[in-house]
């Protein structure tokens, strides 16, 4: 199954894009600045131009790896956009003249080590620990036939809702269907050289009993870690003692065997001739063993990209098992798809804390770098993370408030429905509504859930200096006609703030020639009036809002109307 990309990764929550026909056409005026650009993308892709130069082969394969032990992640979204970023530079590179394909491959094949935190029975797995997970009974619904396909179907549906261009590959159909049969012929026949690889890296107790093939019991259907009692490279077969105690034989074909999961890797790779896949940090030991077993199988190993692993707020490496960190939906949930994106894109060899607090942020840098990409250049675009995030098709998109506004402004105006959110903003932007910016009703959607689920708020109560400070803002903002700009706004907040000795900051010097203003003057009217520790440019806000409403804000702060 074939599964096509949209042109942009911004749409509605819940929505499914419509798939065109191909990739996205790419531009002719990116080919020759692509040659020099420098985002990471580009580097990469780069090797595989060498490494196709070098084999004369015809195509370019992308492989990317998930483990279905748990529901996807985004860690998981993660490694197929960075994937398909590289993807669309080696499409530029080659002036799109070199066919490509993108195969995530499911490990479905693999026992069931261990019961996810996230299932709602555990004592229902239980008899079901070491089956290959297409084995194991969906745990949460009969509408998919096992566990794996369960997960499996999470995957797709999340890669779908990215509009992704990608092959869906399972692993339990590649042994079974016979796809791997010459490459696990050829594993029999040079048992020994993988063995050689193998028991190095493993302590005394497990070189005992390690065989890079793990048999499928007849007998109970669980994936078997025991010793081989014969490799018969001759007849393609392996003898091991059952679960009964007999030895039995069986081939190492057609779904009867699978191997562990180092072997299997580097076995992928070669059967496969996959030429690029990216894996996480906690892989980068491991990469030399994937390398020499893809070799002593004949083929020859991808080239490969490490990126660090995503972290919770508690600073713990994200699990699928456990279920820690953000959920693919609860992004979703509170923040537009392409923010998401752009949060892969950002130094993927740096550990991220991946949690609610990144999302307001992400959201702002994605629409900062968009209005940015409509006044560069081809080669200054191609350095754009916006070009990267939407994979050379950018979409144009007006944003008149940024998404740290909306959310003081719902912090300041608690707004039952978005129509109270949209009076503000059509009397701040005349002409703007929910019909003519989607983009914009979008986000006045998100910024509501985002502050009633994660905003706290804290006042604190004004000092003398403060209210001092507050009574001549008032004033100031008095004189003000009502549809002052945030510029006005913000430069008398500024003049108010220079006549109070608390507030100058001598080592900055005002347009007038006297001093600057420190930023605890803007931190405490944030603290004060919207019990938040900070925010955005306090002129922006007050022009969102209203100078009356916010002078209804100073008001009800100076009465002590916020703490009660």
């Amino acid at each position: 199954m074939r599964h096509r990309a949209v042109s942009s990764l911004l749409f509605p929550k819940g929505s499914r894009p419509v798939s065109p026909a191909a990739l996205p056409a790419l531009d002719p005026s990116f080919f020759e600045p692509a040659q020099s650009a420098r985002a990471w993308p580009f580097e990469e892709a780069r090797k595989i131009v060498k490494r196709l130069e070098k084999s004369g082969k015809g195509e370019a394969l992308f492989e990317t790896g998930y483990g279905p032990s748990g529901l996807p992640h985004i860690g998981t979204f993660g490694e197929v956009a960075r994937t398909t970023m590289v993807r669309t530079a080696f499409r530029l590179l080659t002036r799109d003249q070199i066919p490509t394909r993108l195969l995530c491959f499911s490990d479905d094949l693999d026992g069931m080590r261990k019961i996810p935190d996230t299932v709602p029975s555990k004592e229902a797995m239980e008899p079901h620990l070491q089956k290959p997970l297409t084995s194991v009974p969906d745990p949460w619904t009969n509408e998919y036939a096992s566990f794996g396909d369960h997960n499996n179907a999470m995957l797709r549906r999340f890669l779908d809702t990215f509009g992704f261009d990608y092959e869906f590959a399972s692993a339990t159909e590649y042994y079974r269907s016979g796809k791997f049969d010459a490459v696990l012929l050829r594993a029999a026949e040079r048992y020994d050289d993988i063995m050689g690889v193998m028991l190095p890296t493993l302590g005394a107790e497990r070189q005992a009993t390690y065989s890079p093939f793990l048999p499928i019991s007849p007998i109970s259907g669980r994936v078997l870690y025991v010793p081989m009692k014969e490799v018969n490279a001759k007849d393609g077969t392996i003898t091991f003692a059952d679960e009964d105690g007999r030895d039995t034989t069986v081939p190492v074909t057609g779904g009867n065997v699978k191997l562990q999961w180092k072997p299997d890797f580097g076995m992928r790779w070669a059967a496969l001739g996959v030429d690029f896949e990216m894996f996480g940090k906690d892989h980068q030991t491991n990469q030399s063993i994937y390398d020499r077993i893809c070799a002593i199988l004949g083929g020859t190993p991808p080239e490969h990209y490490v990126y660090e692993l995503f972290l919770d707020s508690e600073g713990q490496k994200i699990s699928k098992s456990k279920g820690n960190g953000l959920t693919i939906d609860e992004w979703l949930t509170y923040a537009p798809t392409e923010s998401l994106g752009l949060y892969m894109f950002q130094k993927p060899r740096v550990a991220k804390r991946l949690h609610f607090d990144v999302i307001p942020r992400a959201v702002d840098e994605y629409a900062t770098f968009v209005a940015a990409y409509e006044r560069q250049d081809a080669a200054a675009r191609l350095e754009n993370p916006a070009f990267h995030v939407h994979y050379g098709d950018v979409p144009k998109i007006d944003m008149p408030v940024t998404f740290a506004l909306l959310l003081n402004l719902a912090t300041a105006s608690n707004p039952e429905t978005p129509e109270v959110m949209w009076g503000y903003i059509s009397a701040y932007a005349p002409g703007i509504s929910a019909k003519t910016h989607p983009h914009l009703d979008a986000l006045v959607g998100y910024a509501m859930r985002y502050f009633r689920d994660f905003v706290k708020k804290s006042y604190r109560a004004p000092d003398e200096v403060e209210r001092s400070a507050l009574d001549a803002l008032s004033a100031a903002f008095a004189e003000l006609p009502p549809e002052a700009a945030n510029e006005d706004i913000q430069n008398a907040a500024l003049d108010v703030a220079r006549t109070f000795e608390r507030y100058q900051d001598h080592t900055k010097k005002s347009p007038t020639g006297g001093p600057g203003v420190s930023g605890e003057f803007f931190q405490m009217l944030y603290q004060v009036l919207i019990g938040q520790e900070r925010g955005p440019r306090f002129g922006s806000f007050a022009a969102l809002y209203g100078i009356d409403n916010t002078r209804r804000l100073i008001a009800d702060a100076l009465a002590g109307k916020m703490l009660a």
